[in-house]
């Protein structure tokens, strides 16, 4: 596995392996992998001939108060995963490298309105416009055919496929499902934050999610009840929530008659950590609108 720092050594073997004829593919993350990561890899190299994972914790996308100081690290233990599953190259940019300008009074930003003001982005002003900003650059960078992303951030892949819609990029985006514990929690770099207590309430997010999948596949369709409800489940369970919200899979505006998946995103606070979760249920289209069947 080559490993390189700078966008003129990346390039440099990217065209390489675009000489030789290999479809490549792209792999973006903040580092300290696990094993949700892990298989974002393999589904790169089931797609392509040549994989690039990035490690490079981005601090646009981080606000006030947030944990960017604290953030796992783990290079060289992320180095050997990466080797052992067989990605080809491994991009570790320093900020000066991905920002050059980034003290400037107006440095350039990629913003995608609408999708990135809801749900997360509502709680995270200028989350999703720092996501967007690192992603676009990085795929400017590494110039791949397709890139890899997991579902668990859910709000995220769309922000992501929208942007690359509206800019015409040639980037095929593939979405991964979440990868879970055995006891079905997301896996997370931030998991680790969790002290033996709340990791034992963790999974609950989880259940309570199902739940009320269930129940809507069973009939319900008094949205905003079930959202009001889900929310005080949440803190029955030991959770202070963000979030808890029913939403068009596509759009996240609220489901309409013309609504053909449904997504239910949650998220919450456990201790420190800032848990989300989600799962979708598409419309049967030989039932009325509001009965769905879950995936």
């Amino acid at each position: 596995m080559q490993t390189r720092n700078t966008v003129k050594a990346l390039r440099n073997a990217v065209k390489a392996a675009k000489q030789e004829g290999k479809k490549i593919s792209f792999v973006p993350t903040m580092g300290n992998l696990h094993e949700g990561h892990l298989q974002l890899v393999r589904r790169a190299k089931a797609v392509s001939d040549f994989v690039v994972v990035s490690i490079y914790v981005n601090p646009l996308q981080f606000g006030a108060g947030e944990d960017i100081d604290n953030y796992p690290r783990t290079l060289a233990a992320d180095k050997q995963k990466l080797f052992a599953e067989g990605a080809d190259l491994l991009f570790t940019p320093s900020t000066e490298e991905m920002y050059p300008n980034i003290n400037a009074a107006s440095p350039t930003v990629v913003s995608v309105p609408k999708i990135s003001e809801t749900l997360c982005g509502q709680k995270r002003p200028g989350h999703f416009a720092g996501v967007a900003t690192v992603v676009s650059k990085l795929f400017n960078m590494v110039q791949p055919e397709v890139a890899i992303f997991g579902k668990k951030d859910f709000q995220q892949l769309l922000v992501i496929r929208k942007m690359v819609e509206d800019l015409c990029l040639p980037i095929e985006i593939l979405g991964v499902t979440t990868a879970r514990a055995e006891d079905g929690l997301a896996l997370s770099s931030r998991n680790g934050y969790l002290n033996e207590n709340e990791r034992d309430i963790a999974p609950k997010l989880h259940r309570i999610l199902l739940d009320y999948r269930d129940a809507i596949a069973s009939g319900f369709d008094n949205y905003l009840d079930l959202q009001r409800y889900g929310m005080e489940d949440l803190r029955q369970a030991g959770f202070e929530p963000d979030y808890f919200s029913i939403r068009d899979a596509k759009t996240l505006e609220d489901i309409t008659v013309d609504t053909e998946e449904a997504v239910i995103a949650v998220a919450a606070n456990l201790g420190v950590t800032r848990l989300i979760d989600n799962t979708t249920l598409a419309i049967n289209p030989s039932s009325d609108w509001g009965m769905l069947a879950s995936q």
